[in-house]
């Protein structure tokens, strides 16, 4: 059976009046007479068979009844206005806000702004590196790219990538100190990007937990620890994503074959509301485009690539140089 609501324009009526607390200020804003405004109300009072309004002095004044109806009947004209600004809102021009983890925003995305900035020359972007989940949230951005186990509640949102984990370390570094195995690896600095538990996860993967570990840096998150092994201050943990441009300039080196999945991935989050403007589709659309091609191209050769292989009893060294 079909709910039963009352009329539209009486709503409206009732709404600027509650809202502006006056008859003749809701008439103005709505652009009718004030007895227009006056005979909508009390229809909607016959139609509810409840007094919505009392009169004080020149203002008006809502009874139990009137500020019960409020709150619902706002909060619908408000999620009407937002639904109506959104799908008015034009798909290839305009602003977007994007919150983005900072690593995948230095590394992965800011390289290829030329690649949307090419399709899309009207869209102007706000990129924010950030992966505070208070983000998703936030009226002022539109949709981030961020990294979790994919938790994050009454929301929008879609796995965009898994990732590999994996030590990177600069050629310099490792020309003038080589490292021939994992216990070479006592011999440098940790670079941290998280509370430790990345690097725990691969050393046990390469039956090294008891490797006595002395100098390590905690840099706060992946973008700052990977910049930190690019300029030749200890061994990192790359991804498989954001490490990738970096291999193949080579600006980093991959020593091991060994790599372990992480433990979180990417996912493209939103607000569920978000989710339909066009313009935020196209951003999500050309996200996926750009990781598919990625993805195809995996097979071509880089420099001190590595090669993906789960735990095994012997870990093979790639040696002190790039592979290239």
């Amino acid at each position: 059976m079909a709910k039963r609501l009352p009329p539209l324009n009486p709503l409206r009526a009732f709404e600027a009046t509650a809202r502006l607390g006056s008859l003749t200020k809701a008439a103005s804003e709505l652009n009718v007479t004030h007895g227009a405004i006056s005979h909508q109300i009390k229809a909607l009072e016959q139609s509810l068979g409840v007094k919505l309004f009392e009169r004080v002095g020149q203002r008006v004044k809502l009874t139990p009844h009137g500020a019960e109806l409020l709150p619902a009947v706002s909060t619908a004209f408000d999620g009407i206005a937002a639904a109506t600004q959104r799908l008015t809102r034009p798909a290839s021009s305009g602003a977007l806000s994007v919150s983005c983890v900072p690593a995948l925003l230095l590394l992965w995305m800011t390289p290829r702004l030329g690649s949307f900035t090419a399709q899309y020359p009207d869209i102007q972007l706000t990129l924010i590196p950030s992966n505070d989940p208070r983000d998703i949230r936030a009226p002022h951005i539109d949709v981030c790219v961020h990294y979790g186990n994919g938790g994050w509640a009454d929301c929008w949102m879609r796995k965009w990538s898994g990732l590999e984990l994996f030590p990177v370390v600069s050629p310099t570094l490792i020309n003038n100190r080589p490292i021939r195995g994992v216990r070479d690896l006592a011999d440098h600095v940790f670079l941290h990007g998280d509370d430790g538990r990345e690097w725990h996860t691969w050393l046990a993967a390469a039956d090294a937990l008891d490797l006595e570990r002395g100098r390590r840096h905690h840099l706060g998150d992946a973008r700052m620890a990977t910049e930190a092994a690019v300029h030749g201050h200890g061994v990192a943990l790359g991804d498989s994503v954001t490490a990738s441009a970096l291999l193949a300039r080579g600006m980093l080196i991959a020593p091991f074959s060994l790599s372990v999945p992480a433990v979180d991935e990417f996912y493209i989050v939103c607000r569920n509301e978000m989710r339909t403007a066009p313009i935020v589709q196209v951003f999500i659309d050309w996200l996926f485009a750009e990781k598919a091609g990625d993805d195809g191209r995996a097979d071509a050769p880089v420099a001190g690539r590595l090669v993906t292989r789960r735990k095994r009893p012997a870990l093979k060294v790639m040696g002190g140089k790039s592979a290239s």
